[in-house]
């Protein structure tokens, strides 16, 4: 299945892009997202804290990923 990410932030600066298509197994979860983009991308694992939403609505690690879906990535942020 193909699934869109869209990232921002210091997810973006990890991919070095904001917008691109993956092609995953089907069956999927969130989880199993997170684990191939540690894998393709280590500077991941440095995230402590990492949300997902699919299709505008937020999702956690359990959520079973669909053929083309959006999945945003939502890195912590920081500010005051």
């Amino acid at each position: 299945m193909k699934i869109r990410l869209v990232a921002y932030g210091i997810a973006k600066d990890i991919l070095e892009c904001n917008r691109f298509d993956l092609d995953l197994s089907s069956g999927q979860r969130i989880v199993d997202l997170k684990n191939e983009l540690t894998v393709k991308f280590p500077a991941f694992e440095k995230l402590k804290i990492l949300k997902f939403a699919v299709n505008e609505e937020y999702q956690n690690d359990e959520f079973l990923l669909t053929d083309n879906c959006e999945v945003v990535i939502i890195p912590p942020v920081s500010g005051g």
